[in-house]
C-alpha cells in the first residue's frame, strides 16, 4: 500500500481559508485568536500535516529551541517553575533546554554562554548583578524571572515585588508578637546584591525586630543541617526565602524535639504545593502567572514582536498553620 503523502501548511491554509503565516503563527500559538488556534490545528490533525523542525530551522534561522536557566533545582519552588515552563513551550510549538545553575554563580556564567544557540534564555538568576549578562542580553531575547539584571538591556522582565513580599512576612510575624526572627537565605556571600535581602534589614528594624540572616542550601538535608545550627539559638520565627528551605527547618525542628509552631513558628516564601499539605504560611508569588508570562514574554521576542517589558508580579500571603501567636 503506497505511504499517503505527508500535507503540506498550504493545504492547511487552504482548508482553513487562511494564509499560511496565519497558518504558521496559529501552529505555534502566537499572534491569533484562541478559536483560529484551535480551528487551524484541528484542520492540521485532519489533513496529517506535521511540521519539520528541521526544514523550518532552516527556512526561519531558528531552533524551536528555548533555554530555561534555573539558578538551582534543589529548590522544589523552581523545579515546578522548570516543569510548568517546558509544557507550555511544548503547547506552543517549542521545546524547552533546562539547565541547573545549581546555585553557582561560576556554572550560571558558564552555562548562560553555552545556550546562546536558542531562540531565547529565560533565567532565573543567581547572581543578577553579574556583568556578563549584557552580552548574553546582547546576543539573544533575554527574559528574566525574580530578579532584574542590572548590567543587561532584557527583551522583558517578570520581576518579583520584593518590597512588598518582605513587608508582607515581617509585618505578619511582628503582628502576630514575634521579635527574635531567624532569616534563612539562598544567597551566597559572593552574590549578596540581591533586593529581597537587602531589604530585610530595613523592615526589621522599621518593625523593631531583632534579626539574624544566614545562608542556607536549598537541599532537604543540608538545610535541615544549616537549620539546626540556627534553631539553637532559639529565635521565636523562622523566615525562610524559599519553602524548600522551610522543609529544612521543618525537619530539623523534629530533629532537636521543637513543635511547630508551638516552639517555634516557621514562615516560607513561594508556596510550593506541597506547603498546603504541610500546613507552611508563606508568600505566593502564582506561579500559572509566572509561567504564562514568561513563555508568552521569550515568544514575542523571539519573534521580533515584543517591544521592551516589565511584568511586576506581586505578592499574596497564604496563612497556614505554622505560626503562632507571642
Amino acid at each position: 500500500m503506497p505511504q499517503r503523502k505527508r500535507a503540506t501548511i498550504r493545504e492547511v491554509a487552504q482548508a482553513t481559508g487562511l494564509s499560511t503565516a496565519a497558518v504558521s503563527y496559529a501552529l505555534r500559538g502566537l499572534q491569533v485568536s484562541e478559536e483560529t488556534m484551535h480551528r487551524v490545528r484541528r484542520a492540521a490533525a485532519e489533513l496529517g500535516y506535521e511540521a519539520d523542525p528541521n526544514a523550518r530551522a532552516l527556512a526561519s534561522g531558528r531552533t524551536g529551541m528555548i533555554g530555561v536557566l534555573c539558578g538551582s533545582l534543589e529548590d522544589l519552588w523552581q523545579q515546578s517553575l522548570a516543569v510548568g515552563i517546558g509544557r507550555s513551550l511544548r503547547e506552543k510549538d517549542h521545546y524547552g533546554l533546562i539547565l541547573d545553575a545549581a546555585g553557582d554563580p561560576d556554572r550560571e556564567r558558564t552555562l548562560a554562554r553555552q545556550l546562546r544557540g536558542v531562540d531565547g534564555l529565560i533565567v532565573q538568576p543567581v547572581d543578577p548583578a553579574a556583568p556578563f549578562w549584557a552580552g548574553i542580553a546582547e546576543d539573544i531575547p533575554l527574559v528574566t524571572i525574580g530578579d532584574a539584571l542590572k548590567e543587561a538591556r532584557t527583551a522583558a522582565e517578570v520581576v518579583f515585588d520584593n518590597q512588598s513580599g518582605v513587608t508582607l512576612a515581617l509585618e505578619y510575624l511582628a503582628g502576630r508578637g514575634h521579635r527574635r526572627v531567624a532569616v534563612l537565605t539562598p544567597t551566597l556571600a559572593e552574590t549578596p546584591d540581591r533586593p529581597a535581602d537587602r531589604l530585610v534589614t530595613a523592615e526589621a528594624a522599621r518593625l523593631g525586630l531583632e534579626v539574624t540572616v544566614a545562608t542556607c542550601p536549598q537541599g532537604l538535608g543540608p538545610a535541615a543541617e544549616a537549620a539546626r545550627a540556627v534553631l539553637r539559638d532559639r529565635p521565636s520565627a523562622v523566615f525562610c526565602f524559599s519553602d524548600s528551605i522551610a522543609y529544612g527547618v521543618l525537619k530539623a525542628a523534629g530533629d532537636l524535639g521543637l513543635s511547630v509552631p508551638g516552639d517555634v513558628s516557621v514562615m516560607g516564601y513561594d508556596d510550593h504545593p506541597m506547603s498546603e499539605l504541610l500546613g507552611l504560611t508563606t508568600v505566593s508569588w502564582d506561579l500559572d502567572t509566572i509561567v504564562r508570562s514568561a513563555v508568552r514574554l521569550v515568544l514575542g521576542a523571539a519573534d521580533g514582536t515584543l517591544r521592551r517589558r516589565r511584568v511586576v508580579q506581586k505578592p499574596t500571603l497564604r496563612e497556614r498553620g505554622s505560626v503562632a501567636r507571642r
